[in-house]
């Protein structure tokens, strides 16, 4: 096959891929800005805010993975042009999203009692616990958020999530920072503030949400006429049946990198702050790659409507292409600017944190190197997640990705990270190995299902 036929996919990706990757970045922004705010307190306040969100992100995890059910469901619908089911799949799935939503934030604040118990330093635990306690609580809308926004991304209508998320910056960006420092008549409460303007932010990307989408002249038909009279056990189970395994998928991905937090943790403060700051900017970057991904799940789910799948490939492997260039990208700005990047995450000004400062900045550039070369292997594996959600293939891809950060990674980071001189760069490298394993063998599988599905197809013509 010509090159031609992938890249001429190019635009079209990139017009539904640019909205899911602003609004990626919006929710990257959240994080990015407590960071910064909190960072120029001190750096046992920055490593409290990284152990405090290492559990929210383990929730987090779970309720995005679990709400990527819904988006293949809807663009299969919206290809057999089927309103009724349309309808169902987003009731249905909104509220599944809100019951996992209040789960999630009962388990984190249960769980969060687990800091005691893993060897992190105690000034850093002290200021986690209530940060834990007040961002748990964002875990029901933004699980709610997702149900809508999957929703949206299924009908191919992604702008929606980007307005919600660019208006929630605003909002969060305001309250984070008169409560952090202390502003007119706001107190100042530090890191409990940087919870509390969370939390605001995240109730009102709801809101926004909600009200964006009711009133768009191609989704209001869904919104009405909602009873619990029509709630289905069976619709229940076909949404639970792909949400669970893809939840287990996001679920090692995120408890890898959690892992790394925890084990940079136990190496000190600074290497904890240095592993923060690299896994932000990594996390920047890969929201590229989630948005790609994301367009390969709507735009498989489609082709799989309409059962075209040689022309399925050919899309899918575009996005795949697509993802390979950009992180390329990202890779080289990292390698030439990774002495830099620390900078502007640590108050550089304060004499007191300078010691601390150099520290941090000497791990996270040699951090940041390691993340430009895993780039690549992250963007392949999660383009890949994303078209075998498409296709509504989720288990296999489950136990690959529990072998690839568990079987393979995570024995690496741990054994590099404790026992040798390489420290929290170990860790790092252990990292780079599970998403490595986890890209080749997600290739390997979406090659064999999709050849297969290519036969059974031609049979049937024949």
């Amino acid at each position: 096959m010509k090159i031609e036929q992938y890249t001429k996919e190019f635009a079209y990706n990139i017009k539904l891929a640019y909205p899911v990757i602003l609004g990626m970045l919006g929710h990257t922004l959240i994080g990015i800005v407590d960071n910064y705010m909190v960072g120029n307190l001190g750096s046992t306040e920055l490593a409290a805010v990284s152990l405090g969100n290492s559990f929210i992100f383990l929730a987090m995890a779970i309720g995005i993975g679990f709400s990527t059910a819904i988006t293949p469901l809807v663009a299969e619908a919206d290809a057999e042009k089927n309103d009724k089911k349309i309808r169902t799949t987003f009731h249905h799935g909104l509220l599944l999203c809100t019951v996992l939503g209040v789960s999630l934030f009962v388990i984190t604040v249960l769980s969060k009692q687990l800091m005691y118990f893993m060897d992190q330093p105690k000034a850093v635990v002290l200021l986690a616990a209530p940060y834990i306690d007040w961002v748990a609580f964002s875990l029901i809308p933004v699980v709610m958020y997702q149900g809508y926004k999957q929703f949206s991304d299924g009908l191919s209508l992604t702008k929606y999530s980007m307005y919600s998320i660019i208006l929630t910056n605003i909002v969060h960006v305001f309250f984070n920072y008169v409560l952090i420092y202390g502003f007119w008549f706001f107190p100042k409460l530090g890191v409990t503030g940087a919870a509390l303007g969370t939390v605001i932010s995240r109730i009102m990307m709801v809101v926004f949400m909600h009200y964006l989408m009711k009133h768009n002249a191609v989704m209001k038909k869904y919104f009405k006429n909602f009873t619990f009279k029509e709630i289905k056990k069976s619709i229940i189970k076909k949404i639970v049946a792909l949400g669970v395994p893809s939840a287990m998928q996001m679920l090692f991905e995120v408890t890898l990198f959690t892992a790394a937090i925890w084990l940079s943790g136990s190496l000190g403060k600074n290497s904890q702050a240095a592993n923060q700051i690299a896994l932000i900017l990594a996390s920047s970057t890969f929201m590229v790659a989630m948005g790609l991904s994301v367009t390969a799940m709507i735009r498989v789910g489609h082709s799989r409507g309409v059962a075209d799948y040689k022309n399925l490939i050919i899309v899918a492997r575009s996005i795949f292409l697509l993802a390979i260039i950009t992180e390329a990208l990202f890779a080289l700005i990292f390698v030439v600017f990774h002495n830099f990047l620390p900078h502007l995450f640590l108050n550089m000004h304060d004499p007191a944190q300078v010691l601390d400062n150099n520290e941090i900045i000497l791990i996270t550039s040699k951090l940041l190197l390691i993340a430009a070369i895993f780039q690549i292997s992250d963007g392949i594996q999660v383009v890949v997640l994303g078209a075998l959600r498409g296709l509504q293939d989720v288990k296999v891809p489950m136990y690959i990705t529990f072998v690839a950060y568990w079987i393979v990674g995570f024995p690496i980071s741990f054994y590099l990270g404790k026992y040798t001189d390489l420290k929290a760069v170990g860790i790092w490298i252990g990292l780079l190995a599970g998403l490595t394993a986890a890209a080749l063998f997600l290739y390997i599988r979406f090659v064999r299902l999709t050849k297969k599905l290519v036969a059974q197809h031609t049979d049937k013509e024949v």
